[in-house]
């Protein structure tokens, strides 16, 4: 039975996985436990999402200290503010492709990267738009794909990677709830779709993965975001479950209620082969390898 993930999308540097919660300490860190499910559930591969220059050092020397673990390295479109609050947006952008070049084959990917219109508050849709394409040099410079992240943009994430088709090694778009339209447009350009459990919500979001071509599905879980809840379209479809408890009574055996972790891309899996209706195993395989094809056909 085939039955090996790879979660293309893992937060795993969140403070969440050190005990803390909006800067109080609930817990002790406990990332080594979370691993151990990971890979106890099936878990071959995580790639940890890097979200700033700060956050990429740390994915990467995460990524460092298990042959299991990769990392991206980018700004997400929320703090592209960095890029000038730095001083010199050229040596930010330099400092990220150092990071690339000395990272000994752990960076699989250019991102978290892409535009974000549901959180303006944090970084204007002209500072995004700007070193959103920006950084897809980076993704040409190095040869590796792209990690995408894209929220309500009204077709300016589209349009910007409709003007460098062809231009750009291919990648995949994240946490993907967007319509069959804007589904089909991304993957007309080459790109894949990434599925989470925010991407499983609703039933027009269910509509939509029954028609992401097999070739070009991805799954991930965005953890500690991103859980299947049971107030989800989807949940009804969920199979495995796993005890967990409020952080307040943490257990280093069990899960913390409301926190994501890779082990539960098994549910993920569920979910997409029983709304595609197909069998899991050769489902969890097909992924496997369109993973493989896409980050590690190095």
């Amino acid at each position: 039975m085939f039955r090996k993930f790879i979660d293309i999308g893992a937060n795993l540097t969140d403070p969440m996985y050190e005990g803390l919660y909006r800067g109080s300490q609930k817990h002790q860190a406990d990332l080594k436990n979370v691993l151990e499910r990971a890979w106890s559930n099936g878990l071959d591969k995580i790639i940890i999402t890097g979200g700033s220059l700060e956050e990429s050092h740390s994915a990467h020397k995460l990524a460092l200290s298990d042959e299991r673990l990769f990392c991206t390295v980018g700004c997400h479109p929320t703090r592209c503010n960095e890029f000038e609050s730095s001083g010199n947006p050229d040596d930010y952008l330099e400092s990220l492709s150092k990071l690339i070049r000395s990272a000994h084959g752990k960076v699989v990917a250019v991102g978290e990267t892409g535009l974000d219109y549901d959180r303006l508050q944090f970084c204007s849709k002209e500072i995004q738009k700007k070193y959103f394409e920006i950084q897809l040099k980076l993704s040409k410079l190095h040869d590796l794909p792209l990690f995408l992240h894209n929220r309500n943009t009204g077709g300016d994430f589209l349009e910007i990677l409709q003007k460098h088709a062809g231009d750009l090694p291919k990648g995949v778009v994240h946490s993907f709830d967007g319509s069959l339209e804007e589904m089909e447009s991304l993957v007309n350009l080459g790109y894949y779709i990434g599925i989470n459990g925010c991407s499983l919500k609703t039933k027009e979001n269910l509509e939509v993965v029954k028609k992401i071509p097999e070739d070009k599905l991805l799954l991930e879980t965005d953890c500690p975001w991103c859980e299947v809840r049971p107030t989800h379209a989807g949940f009804p479809f969920v199979k495995t479950k796993f005890d967990a408890v409020k952080k307040e009574k943490w257990n280093p055996d069990l899960m913390v209620k409301s926190r994501n972790e890779p082990a539960t891309m098994t549910q993920i899996l569920e979910i997409v082969a029983a709304i595609r209706d197909e069998l899991e195993e050769k489902l969890c395989e097909i992924v496997y390898n369109n993973t493989i094809r896409l980050f590690f056909n190095k």
